[in-house]
């Protein structure tokens, strides 16, 4: 028996282990009076404790601190340079922050601020950092609330708009859905503020030049700047093996909404993330040095192990933490290929010694693995 769209959607939430949800500066944040939405918030935590409650991990990407911080400081709506929107931005996440810990940690979950600019995400060492990083707090229990680093970054290494950012954050986390929380029920086949007779896509499976095209004709919320960025995360995710919903948010219960099959469009995913996430380290990086190992190092790869320092007996190339390298049996084989844990200096001082070693080795406690399971792929 075939499913619906709708039930496919239901699916991916319900079914996922990690979820991501972006939430918009219009839902957060009433437009006249610039106050923060305690009532729809408060609502939205009840359904974070019920996601958590059946084992799932939540991170969350929220706008608001822009819209916040300009009535905390007093300013106009006419002021929109950027360092007053930075300035803005700098107050409004102090807010916003405490937002969350107070509604949130009303009800039991803790909660972590993270920024973030467009460099951390595209510098693979920063890229990395930031991944440790939430990947520490969500085994902890955490609840990361990531927004834009609107303080620091200026326009060249901005992404402008949450959305590619949550994209981002889900491809980085390995989640397996992505929700986009909107003013629109989803993606239309035309702009439903001007064509009376618009329909909703209740499923995408493969973005076309057709549907960019009508995403990015409108100058409404479904337009430029609105549905044409969130098509933009939907490419992202779905490319990282993460399906994406697009769904409104101008309810108390969204999520539960989305899970009762309302209305929304889901766009499904090309596999899984640790698959999409494995293809683009064989594929598509280029290796920066050479990992010899073992035959007990090759029989522990091959049933999904990491690979430890002990297991080494030579190190080629030049490489930092992060890069590419190929790994190599003791017949010269390439079998594998990876993410480094360290770079390779620190790889040689390493090389052949136990795990429980690497402080004294290093002068500081890092991974086990120089190259974690989860960042490597066997090609043979």
């Amino acid at each position: 028996m075939s499913t619906s769209a709708d039930e496919r959607a239901a699916a991916a939430l319900t079914g996922a282990r990690r979820v991501v949800v972006k939430i918009g500066s219009s839902l957060l944040v009433d437009s006249e009076s610039g106050r923060l939405n305690r009532e729809w918030l408060a609502a939205l935590a009840e359904e974070f404790v019920r996601l958590r409650e059946r084992g799932q991990q939540l991170l969350v990407v929220s706008s608001g601190a822009i819209a916040l911080g300009r009535r905390y400081l007093g300013m106009q709506r006419e002021q929109r340079r950027l360092e007053e929107l930075q300035a803005a931005a700098a107050a409004g996440q102090v807010l916003l922050a405490h937002a969350y810990q107070d509604i949130l940690g009303e009800r039991g979950l803790r909660v972590a601020q993270v920024l973030l600019t467009l460099d951390d995400t595209e510098n693979r060492r920063r890229y990395l950092n930031a991944r440790s990083t939430l990947d520490q707090l969500l085994k902890l229990g955490v609840v990361p609330v990531v927004n834009e680093n609107d303080t620091v970054a200026t326009q060249e290494i901005r992404y402008g708009d949450n959305d590619r950012l949550a994209a981002r954050v889900a491809e980085m986390t390995s989640a397996d859905c992505l929700v986009l929380l909107s003013d629109v029920d989803g993606l239309y086949d035309a702009d439903p503020a001007c064509n009376p007779d618009a329909k909703l896509v209740p499923s995408v499976t493969e973005i076309t030049a057709a549907l960019e095209a009508v995403a990015g004709t409108s100058s409404t919320e479904f337009g430029t700047g609105g549905m044409a960025t969130k098509l933009v995360a939907a490419r992202i995710c779905v490319g990282a093996g993460c399906a994406t919903i697009i769904a409104n948010g101008h309810t108390m219960q969204p999520l539960e909404k989305i899970e009762q099959g309302g209305p929304c469009t889901w766009f499904a995913p090309r596999g899984t993330p640790l698959a999409a996430r494995k293809q683009w380290i064989a594929g598509s990086l280029v290796p920066r040095g050479v990992l010899v190992i073992d035959a007990g190092a090759e029989k522990a790869l091959r049933s999904g192990r990491s690979l430890l320092p002990v297991g080494l007996t030579a190190v080629e190339g030049s490489f930092q933490r992060g890069d590419a390298v190929t790994v190599r049996n003791p017949d010269g084989r390439e079998i594998a290929r990876g993410l480094a844990t360290y770079a390779c200096d620190e790889v040689q001082k390493l090389c052949g010694r136990r795990s429980e070693d690497i402080e004294t080795l290093l002068g500081y406690q890092g991974r086990n693995e120089v190259v974690h399971r989860d960042n490597l792929v066997l090609l043979d």
